[in-house]
């Protein structure tokens, strides 16, 4: 005879209450916002699971919780996110490939972000600070790490400035006192355990996300951008300048910022109200200075609106907003050599489309073709990114 152990039963009412936030977000304003909630929530559900289920202190392993099915965040499109769980006094030992990519930077967080606080960054440091393995031909690396008191997560962003020619490297953690050792068996308690963490996830990452731009983006001016500083909570080589917008469908943002040459990584993003990147593989919604064209003048210029800038017709410099009439704005640098000042950082204007091109003294349009193919390498550039 079957027995239903009602294990189930937390992560069942948490989806629903999940589905209440989302379907009643208050910035909700076309049918088409509800139904990417939906979307996102498919997303926050496979998080969910990861984070109880694929998460073992015991036997560690990074997990990817961030990309192009389940975002959050204002996630970068150009980063790939890995995180592990940390036990306080226990030491671990990561081992990897460093790869090609612009940035690879390791970060340990103290606590969690919630709804109400920002988690604590403990330790930060990027592969500058790796000793590669001299014998090696592949950038090898090695390190160990005993974690502090209050440590529970590492955090790993490996972050690409050009798409088509950098590489992943690899990376794995272990803990040596586990090492060979099985895993514990399964019983009741642990997966009822393991579906309460799910649930509590669930609904946590939501509200934490819905409450977090209020601390950040939606405190500036609408149609602004922040002078550069350290990203909060971030890592010590990372600036950033983050604001939101509101256009209408005839208005646009020129955002002039100056191209620097002291960071292996810059990049400008659109992202949606609900915290997130938007689509990044079928649509020009981000831009590093490797994808971005440059003026005589050292400024990178671009136009955020919805529909093609120029006279009907797309620009390499073309952010869309992807019928968003409002959502937030970032820009980042990162493995910086130096530190940013206001002159590093943007300057916005706002415009009716009509008035663009007074803007852009050297900006040329795309054939439909060429702007199609543009889309065509992001597309094939992310699927690599994710399989290798």
């Amino acid at each position: 005879m079957s027995e239903a152990y009602g294990l189930t039963e937390p992560l069942q009412k948490a989806i629903a209450e999940a589905e209440e936030l989302i379907a009643n977000a208050p910035f909700i304003r076309r049918e088409q916002d509800r139904l990417e909630g939906y979307e996102y929530l498919s997303g926050r559900i496979r998080m969910a699971m990861q984070t109880a289920f694929d998460y073992d202190l015991e036997q560690p392993l990074f997990v990817n919780p961030t990309h192009q099915f389940s975002k959050q965040g204002l996630d970068n499109p150009d980063a790939i996110y890995l995180s592990a769980y940390l036990r306080e006094g226990v030491e671990y030992v990561v081992r990897g490939r460093r790869g090609t990519s612009a940035d690879l930077s390791f970060q340990v967080m103290g606590g969690a972000y919630t709804a109400d606080a920002v988690a604590t960054s403990l330790m930060a440091f990027d592969d500058r600070e790796l000793q590669l393995d001299p014998d090696s031909t592949d950038g090898s690396f090695e390190f160990s790490y005993t974690a502090e008191p209050g440590a529970k997560t590492l955090i790993v962003r490996e972050v690409f400035n050009d798409w088509d020619t950098e590489t992943r490297g690899t990376i794995t953690i272990e803990r040596p006192d586990t090492l060979g050792k099985p895993r514990r068996p399964l019983t009741q308690d642990l997966l009822r355990k393991k579906y309460e963490v799910a649930a509590r996830s669930l609904t946590g990452s939501i509200q934490t996300w819905f409450a977090f731009p209020q601390f950040f983006q939606y405190k500036e001016p609408v149609n602004t951008l922040t002078v550069p500083a350290r990203t909060p909570g971030g890592l010590e080589s990372q600036f950033s300048s983050i604001g939101h917008y509101e256009l209408a469908e005839d208005e646009a943002l020129v955002v002039e910022v100056p191209r620097c040459d002291d960071c292996s990584y810059q990049g400008i993003q659109v992202g949606s109200d609900w915290y997130a990147s938007t689509d990044y593989e079928t649509h020009q919604t981000s831009l590093t200075k490797a994808q971005s064209v440059t003026d005589p003048d050292g400024v990178m210029r671009f136009v955020i609106s919805e529909k093609p800038p120029l006279d009907g017709r797309p620009i390499a410099n073309w952010l869309e907003t992807t019928g968003h009439r409002t959502g937030s704005l970032m820009l980042r640098w990162q493995r910086l050599e130096r530190d940013l000042t206001a002159e590093d950082g943007p300057v916005v204007h706002k415009v009716s489309t009509a008035d663009v091109r007074d803007l852009l003294p050297h900006a040329e349009t795309l054939s439909p073709g060429g702007y199609a193919d543009r889309i065509a390498a992001r597309q094939r550039a992310v699927a690599r990114r994710m399989l290798s």
